[in-house]
């Protein structure tokens, strides 16, 4: 028989209302209501929390910093893997006092990060929001950045994603750059790089040099993350063509025992080995060639500046020849730099239309050997009225043998779309697009080179 559920008494429910209540109108009205806002402090108070949980003014670290224990209450607060304070807490009506408290902590985190207000943003603004969205993801059971990291895998994130985004355009950029003591505030995002890559351009001086610092450090940050999941790849397979050396570190003992059974002896129980079997080592010695071709357009940035930084990390690995080209009306090589991502992103321009047939002229000359090739075409594959010869061409590519892998978006907002009638064909062909989290792509590229 399963347990009863507990229901708070009316006082207790009552009391969750009234916080409810009030976030709802703050997050939709923005003005206070004297009632809310009086019986609200009445409910804190009598918690014994303190009255910054009903401020928006008051960042959730400044909360933290303030009442440490409070730390513990928020980690894993929207999972129901509370600390032990919060479990704790209530006295002899322990339950009920519980849930309201939950509620109040809630309506600190939901007020502070989807209250954004209007009007232009200023660094700190921007830094402290992140800093609360960090809560809240710790709240759903995150790392802080986790969920705007890869929007596209949850609904959530999708939505902190877009916050972040407007935040980030409702910021003058230019002046905050141009301010060493602002900029050195900013935390690189993905909506943030964008904005630093749309602009670049417009940059000089101390404010293009803080923007370069940005990218940096954001490359290096997204690299650290995409190498833990490279970094067990072994770039090269067996070579069964060549006869394995017939050294003793190289003997299969386990099939030599199996191959020889039939030569057992049950008189003297002895196994008479007629013939050795050994491993094959040897491998390929030829490089697999990975050609990637990105849409730079503005639609697929976030899957531009991933799948950049992934190119260079499979392009460090040995035995992997890679090749990167940038396309929207226009291509351009960057293989001569596909080592630094870095420097990638600063040669990329963001923007303009789709032409990829141009993209494929460009790369069908690099395919030597067919076989050996994977190409990966990240877009969004809304053309300028080329459907139909891009994908003659990409069919043509396919035929050859060529492993061919369609990228729709990887770590997007997940509100990106990619062409019906492409994905169709993609399907029809035996090669579906894919999309959604980067290690999707990483897994398909890993098959390929081991």
């Amino acid at each position: 028989m399963s347990e009863p559920r507990y229901e708070p008494a009316p006082a207790h429910a009552n009391r969750r209302q009234v916080l409810y209540w009030r976030l709802l109108a703050r997050l939709f009205d923005g003005e206070e209501q004297p009632a809310l806002e009086t019986a609200s402090m009445g409910v804190v108070d009598d918690l014994g929390l303190p009255p910054g949980l009903l401020d928006p003014g008051e960042s959730v670290d400044t909360l933290v910093q303030r009442f440490p224990e409070l730390a513990a209450e928020f980690d894993g607060l929207l999972t129901g893997e509370t600390g032990e304070s919060g479990e704790a807490a209530g006295g002899s009506d322990a339950p009920g006092e519980a849930e309201v408290r939950r509620a109040a902590l809630v309506s600190k985190l939901l007020l502070n990060v989807f209250s954004t207000g209007a009007g232009a943003t200023t660094a700190t603004q921007l830094a402290a929001w992140q800093h609360d969205a960090g809560w809240l993801e710790r709240a759903l059971g995150h790392e802080p950045g986790e969920l705007r990291a890869r929007p596209g895998g949850n609904e959530v994130g999708g939505v902190l994603a877009g916050l972040e985004a407007d935040l980030v355009k409702r910021m003058h950029l230019r002046e905050v750059l141009a301010d060493p003591a602002l900029a050195r505030r900013l935390t690189p995002s993905m909506s943030l790089i964008e904005q630093l890559l749309r602009d670049k351009h417009n940059l000089s001086g101390v404010a293009l040099a803080n923007a370069k610092a940005l990218i940096r450090r954001f490359v290096d940050e997204v690299a650290a993350v995409l190498r833990t999941q490279v970094e067990k790849t072994s770039a090269g397979v067996i070579d069964r063509s060549v006869p394995p050396k017939r050294v003793f570190r190289n003997l299969d003992i386990d099939r030599t025992i199996w191959k020889n059974l039939p030569n057992w002896n049950p008189e003297d129980q002895r196994l008479y080995v007629d013939r050795l079997f050994y491993r094959h080592t040897a491998r390929r010695t030829t490089p697999a060639r990975m050609i990637v071709v990105v849409d730079q357009s503005g639609s697929m940035v976030d899957s531009m500046v991933n799948c950049t930084i992934l190119a260079s990390i499979f392009a460090g690995l040995p035995k992997v020849d890679v090749h990167l080209i940038a396309f929207d009306t226009r291509a351009i090589d960057l293989t001569p730099w596909v080592h630094d991502p870095f420097e990638v992103l600063l040669r990329t321009k963001l923007g303009g239309g789709n032409d990829g047939p141009v993209a494929m002229a460009m790369a069908r000359p690099k395919i030597a050997d067919p076989r050996n090739t994977v190409m990966v075409w990240i877009s969004d594959f809304y053309e300028f009225d080329r459907s139909a010869p891009l994908f003659e061409g990409i069919s043509a590519v396919h035929r050859s043998g060529v492993r061919f892998i369609p990228v729709g978006s990887v770590n997007s907002s997940g509100q990106q779309s990619v062409n019906p009638w492409f994905r169709q064909r993609f399907k029809d062909m035996g090669t579906p697009v894919i999309s959604g989290h980067i290690t999707k792509l990483v897994s398909e590229l890993k098959s390929f080179i081991t």
